[in-house]
């Protein structure tokens, strides 16, 4: 039996961390995992940009809460649900995430979580768990399921490597140009037709 992992920004949402950017202005947080492999340094980057800027919590969730899933990713998680089980496994956090949930219709999420301190500044984050991505993977084959892996950047290139079938979505050059031996698809049509092979 077939179950899909997918990545969330990038595949079913836009990137979180670009809108920020052209929300607030402030072009570093335009680095995402498409650029950077370290997650954990990626966020600790991140955090001090919020720190030199006064940026708290509420001030992302409120850029999160204008964000709209991509064109048809909507309708084509519904179609995935309608013929096998779909988890969205995320470096997100669950602060950030219930808006976004709301609109693909909740499938279900493997994210992580942030620690705010009184005055709602993010002071640190805790990892679900070491490659998590990955993990959940090895966890699913575990139980005897086949898995079938979506994503765009250096953050799911081990859960990719992992299922039986890794796919990546939309993914910067960079990433191509290190990871050919992934196929590349570019919208969810295209998607569906790797999809159908196994879960049709």
């Amino acid at each position: 039996m077939y179950i899909v992992c997918s990545d969330l920004e990038g595949v079913f949402t836009p990137e979180v961390w670009i809108n920020v950017a052209e929300k607030t202005g402030i072009s570093e947080l335009r680095r995402t995992t498409r650029d950077e492999p370290d997650y954990e340094k990626l966020m600790r980057w991140r955090m001090r940009i919020l720190d030199e800027h006064g940026l708290k919590l509420h001030d992302i969730q409120n850029v999160i809460a204008q964000i709209e899933p991509l064109p048809g990713a909507l309708e084509f998680i519904q179609w995935i649900k309608e013929r096998t089980q779909l988890i969205v496994v995320s470096d997100t956090f669950i602060q950030f995430a219930e808006p976004l949930m709301k609109k693909l219709g909740r499938p279900t999420l493997f994210c992580h979580s942030l620690v705010m301190d009184d005055t709602n500044r993010i002071i640190d984050f805790k990892l679900r768990q070491p490659d998590p991505k990955r993990r959940t993977v090895e966890a699913l084959q575990g139980l005897r399921y086949q898995v079938i892996a979506m994503g765009d950047s250096y953050n799911d290139v081990s859960m990719l490597r992992q299922a039986e079938e890794g796919i990546l979505f939309r993914p910067p050059q960079n990433v191509i140009d290190e990871y050919p031996h992934f196929p590349v698809t570019y919208d969810y049509e295209e998607i569906k037709g790797i999809l159908s092979r196994f879960i049709g």
